[in-house]
């Protein structure tokens, strides 16, 4: 196969063109700016369908893996920067991808979908933009590639690992506060976990299966606990962690919202909302079971 890969110098990015060319596929490494590995400079969010249709050209499938993250914080409604980031460029570029006979597509999202999949009840979609616009990116991504175009999309939990100069955006207040001598506290529940490359082969296999499944990514499941004592374990920095009960929490949470209300910022996840995340055990059977030790490692010690 010959895959176009938007976002390649990312963490995951690099990830899925390192899987690729280890299976033997020709890969197109995508970006907005130029730098070391990438093959073509386009800014996916503002080509045009003529621009998107020339680099797609001659490519068996495409790989999104841009847009904008849950942290997304600003004045004023976050919605439109959040569809802005992870809607309209990938509805342009499986528009592209269809018309340029492409017959693969996988696009790099979150696993909060597949929690307001399951669980209706938590109502996520509607407390949370970022998680309204993942739902809407994967709705519009299949409505747009249509039958003759199967898209998988990948959702993906909280990720360790680097690549070159890239580490999680979530894990650098955390490293940072696990190297430091501070105590360390721990929330009650857990999260589904996975390593970068982890993402890159889900990612390698559902392409190569021209698969159009949801497919929630996970290695391990981890209590919050068990993650700040493995990350400060591997930063040099082993202590005990102590659990906080979820009283505290929640109403941290809702002095968070408040605050963010007072100075017109929104953020992708609601802050007063956040205790129906963090307080559960957000888990998932693991897709390629293992530990994840290594990759909490080079996340720990990167630089």
């Amino acid at each position: 196969m010959k895959i176009l890969v938007v976002g390649g110098t990312g963490l995951l990015g690099q990830h899925v063109l390192h899987e690729l060319r280890s299976r033997g596929h020709e890969t197109t490494a995508v970006a907005r700016t130029q730098r070391e590995g990438v093959d073509r400079v386009l800014d996916v969010s503002k080509a045009s369908r003529a621009e998107l249709r020339a680099a797609l050209d001659g490519h068996d499938g495409v790989v999104f893996a841009g847009g904008m993250d849950d942290r997304a914080v600003g004045r004023g409604p976050v919605e439109p920067r959040l569809r802005a980031g992870n809607v309209a460029p990938v509805a342009a570029l499986l528009e592209a991808a269809r018309e340029a006979g492409c017959t693969r597509a996988a696009v790099l999202g979150s696993y909060y979908t597949h929690f307001d999949r399951v669980h209706p009840e938590w109502g996520l979609a509607a407390k949370h933009p970022y998680v309204r616009s993942r739902l809407e990116q994967a709705r519009v991504a299949r409505e747009t590639a249509g039958p003759e175009l199967p898209v998988a999309m990948i959702e993906v939990p909280f990720v360790f690992g680097v690549a070159d100069d890239r580490v999680p955006q979530w894990s650098v207040p955390i490293v940072k506060w696990v190297r430091s001598s501070s105590p360390l506290f721990a929330p009650p529940g857990g999260t589904a976990a996975t390593s970068a490359r982890g993402v890159g082969v889900a990612t390698v296999d559902a392409l190569e299966e021209a698969s159009g499944a949801d497919i929630p990514v996970a290695q391990e499941n981890l209590r919050w606990d068990d993650m700040f004592t493995r990350l400060a374990t591997a930063a040099g920095r082993p202590r005990r962690v102590r659990t906080m009960p979820s009283g505290p929490v929640r109403g941290a949470f809702k002095i968070g919202g408040l605050l963010n209300g007072l100075t017109g910022k929104q953020p992708g996840l609601t802050v007063q909302h956040l205790d129906d995340l963090l307080l559960r055990e957000l888990y998932v059977d693991p897709t390629h079971p293992g530990p994840v030790d290594d990759a909490i490692r080079e996340t720990a010690t990167a630089r």
